[in-house]
């Protein structure tokens, strides 16, 4: 025996091998030799077969990069293959003989009786440790420069693309990112905007019970979706369970339509933060030319005529929006709030053309400073007159109405879109988290800060609202009515008072900018990610440029938001939100969770997140996945659609039309499960019925040994020639 083959003994284990389909002489061809030989490995058919990864838009370089089940998904397929001639002649060519020579140092691993899963021979203390405990891939620009073998032509003109999904820098970007989207407008906007409109303490009830049923649960799912698939909604879902991809889609659709009207409330905030500027704000007084014989300054001594406006509310419908009568009568545009519209995208986009490099540097000022700001707000609004009372209709639920179904779902409506449930948001920032990480501390520590800001928000607004009263001597629940522009009407008239007001003023509106911002990131981040995921070649070609694909986004939401600002936009923006994030948002999260849960299965996710952070969801967790969030989702959807009423805008109410208008905009999201979910049966391989169904219901991608995306797993897929299997 040569020293070669003594060589190679010592470093293959002693299985043996068999390849179906071929004689005993042909399995000698299969060697695995030492990993400094240049003798490439091939399989009797001559051929190395494609691997597969959920990162499949562009190629790596070397199969070395793959130490372990967790750096596997730093693999990309091959687009070459190298041959193999059985007659030694020269005709066979290598067409990737770097690569072809890397899997030399390839031994054997596990296997599950049919199937053999290769993984590197250890050769070293260093990679026996690496096998146990897998280190995380590498950063995106050393696994685009670690390469032995010659870059491809077509990569010369591609290397301005993102050559793999990136990496979060530190794991306090991904906390900042999340903390940034929870805490934005969900928090400071919609937050006192449908706890005032759903009663006060009735709403804070059902609150905390859905956060503790449905939001903390849900969010420690999306974040192991997406931090194990290494992919978007729309592309996780579809791996996760391809009949449910269309919920995936639907909350792509969703975030889209909610980028065009949140870009206008940051427009709004935009307006007022350099009217703030002036030497007496604007809304403090009744002598500006917009004023009407209406407006009436709150006075403590005097009750608040019928039909009457203070400053604020006049200063907002009348000068910032110049509303006009309803939705038949559009007007012209408001160019004062198309130049703060384009403002808002120039900064979003800005913020967003290097993907997570960039956004994560901003959110390091946009996160952190409103905290600030709004423990000094709390603390003003707390010394105002009148704050008990605003914080005795906050803190005290009217029992009564628990027992209608609104408060209910428009507590599940705060839940979602503060946290970011079933819009998408946080699988896509999962994501680009390492396979490593432990999501389960970044669960609790979101929705801790989440549920304490939304608190902090909510009594430092009921305070100034409680003020509201005081001054104008009337009851909490009639001094505002209950309008989207309810923020920009309740602090505008707290700060008017202040000392300073300008300062304050300026302060309060850039703090409520970098809090839109945030929201508005994490929002069209999810769009630009999944077209990213779902359209990889037509990006390449076409667009040629990551940011060329940011902008074509954000200039598409753009136009799609003018028709928010002209005279009767506000009446628009009313109907999208009450149709496109509160009336789909619990049927979305209901298909999504059943997806997971039932159909991809509570034990085979739970052993995914053993894999990644090592322990077992706990009981509470898998108990909610599997009953309690879908029975409380499900009910939620029948009540509100037994106890449907029509939105409306103060008095107005909105004409036939723009009712079947707002169906429409809902029906874009609430369409795409059974709609894709049909194509997805019928393109399923399979003679019958029943057996495209459990097609369309089984995981792809997904190997064997267990881990999302292995390149080195076989799979079912495969043709048989190329499977190896063990005696």
């Amino acid at each position: 025996m040569s020293k070669a083959d003594n060589s190679a003994k010592a470093t293959s284990p002693s299985v043996a091998i068999h390849v179906d389909g071929y004689e005993e002489q042909d399995q000698e061809r299969l060697k695995l030799l030492d990993p400094n030989s240049s003798t490439p490995i091939v399989t009797p058919s001559g051929q190395i077969r494609k691997v597969k990864s959920f990162t499949d838009t562009h190629r790596i370089r070397d199969v070395n990069a793959a130490s372990g089940a967790a750096s596997a998904r730093s693999l990309r397929p091959y687009d070459q293959v190298a041959t193999y001639n059985p007659e030694g002649s020269d005709s066979g060519t290598n067409h990737y003989a770097p690569s072809v020579r890397s899997l030399a140092s390839i031994g054997m691993g596990c296997t599950d009786g049919r199937k053999m899963v290769i993984r590197r021979v250890p050769t070293s203390p260093t990679e026996l440790f690496h096998l146990v405990r897998p280190p995380t891939p590498p950063d995106e620009d050393t696994a685009s420069q670690e390469s032995n073998c010659g870059e491809e032509e077509e990569d010369a003109d591609t290397v301005h693309l993102k050559p793999r999904r990136p990496f979060w820098a530190n794991k306090i970007q991904f906390v900042l990112a999340c903390v940034g989207y929870s805490v934005g407008l969900g928090n400071v906007w919609r937050f006192p905007y449908l706890c005032y409109k759903s009663g006060g303490g009735a709403f804070l009830i059902p609150y905390f019970i859905i956060l503790l049923i449905c939001g903390v649960p849900m969010l420690f799912m999306e974040l192991a979706v997406g931090q194990y698939t290494a992919h978007g909604p729309i592309g996780a879902l579809s791996q996760i369970c391809p009949l449910f991809k269309g919920a995936g889609l639907a909350s792509v659709v969703i975030s889209f339509l909610m980028s065009t009207y949140y870009a206008v409330i940051i427009a709004w905030a935009i307006y007022y933060f350099f009217t703030s500027f002036k030497s007496e704000v604007p809304w403090a007084s009744c002598s500006n030319r917009w004023n009407t014989a209406q407006c009436w300054v709150p006075n403590h001594n005097i009750t608040k005529p019928n039909g009457s406006q203070t400053p604020t509310e006049q200063f907002f419908e009348r000068k910032v929006l110049s509303m006009s009568d309803g939705i038949e009568f559009p007007g012209g545009m408001r160019w004062e709030l198309a130049a703060c519209l384009i403002c808002a995208w120039v900064l979003v986009y800005f913020a967003l053309w290097k993907s997570i490099k960039s956004s994560a540097k901003v959110r390091y000022i946009t996160t952190t400073l409103p905290f600030l700001l709004i423990i000094v707000f709390l603390g003003r609004s707390l010394t105002l007159d009148g704050a008990d009372k605003g914080l005795r209709f906050f803190f005290k639920p009217d029992w009564e109405l628990l027992k209608q179904s609104r408060p209910w779902v428009n507590a599940a409506s705060q839940i979602f879109n503060s946290i970011g449930i079933a819009f998408g948001s946080m699988i896509m920032f999962a994501s680009y988290n390492r396979f490593d990480n432990n999501f389960l501390h970044d669960t609790l520590a979101v929705s801790l800060v989440n549920a304490v800001t939304s608190l902090i928000v909510g009594i430092f607004t009921f305070a100034t609202i409680g003020n509201i009263a005081f001054e104008q001597n009337t009851s909490v629940k009639v001094v505002i009515a209950d309008s989207p522009g309810l923020l920009f009407v309740v602090y505008p008239q707290a700060i008017a008072k202040m000392p300073a007001s300008q300062l304050w003023a300026v302060l309060f509106f850039f703090m409520f900018l970098c809090l839109g911002l945030n929201s508005q990131f994490a929002i069209v981040e999810v769009v630009v990610t999944s077209i990213q995921d779902g359209f990889p070649d037509m990006i390449r070609k076409r667009l040629v440029y990551h940011e060329l694909l940011v902008l074509c986004v954000c200039a598409v939401s753009l136009v799609f938001g003018l028709p928010h600002i002209i005279h009767s936009g506000i009446y628009l923006f009313q109907l999208m939100d009450y149709y496109a994030a509160s009336l789909s948002i619990t049927y979305l999260a209901f298909f999504e969770v059943v997806g997971i849960a039932w159909f991809y299965g509570v034990d085979r996710l739970s052993q995914n997140i053993k894999q990644m952070t090592g322990q077992v969801p706990s009981l509470y967790f898998r108990f909610c996945w599997l009953i309690a969030a879908p029975a409380l989702l499900l009910a939620l959807w029948v009540a509100s659609l037994v106890d449907y009423t029509p939105p409306s805008y103060r008095q107005y109410q909105y004409p036939a039309w723009a009712q079947v208008m707002g169906w429409t905009i809902a029906s874009l999201s609430l369409l795409c499960i059974p709609v894709y979910a049909v194509v997805v049966i019928v393109r399923s391989p399979g003679s019958s019925l029943r057996e495209k169904l459990r097609n369309s219901i089984r995981p792809t991608s997904l190997c064997d040994c267990g881990v999302a995306g292995c390149d080195i797993c076989c799979s079912d897929s495969e043709p048989p020639e190329d499977k190896i299997t063990m005696n």
